[in-house]
């Protein structure tokens, strides 16, 4: 999964070497924390927020059907 979400992260921005995608376990929850070049925070957040909600409906889905809770961060 993790590998999955650096993926689709690398190919949104124009700085793909400072995307790092961190794995926090938090009680039972998986927490995904990503991080990106300041330059780029607003094309992994997209107009209104729709993309940041777009990957983090694929990590609920991939994480249901591993039988996971997981959430994704997007950090500054």
């Amino acid at each position: 999964m993790k590998e999955f979400i650096e993926f689709i992260a690398k190919h949104l921005v124009d700085q793909p070497d400072s995307v790092v995608l961190e794995e926090e376990m938090v009680d039972d929850k998986l927490v995904l924390k990503l991080r990106v070049a300041q330059p780029d925070i607003g094309k992994v957040i997209g107009k209104k927020g729709r993309t940041a909600f777009a990957l983090r409906t694929l990590v609920a889905a991939v994480g249901k059907k591993a039988g996971k809770k997981v959430t994704l961060e997007v950090l500054d």
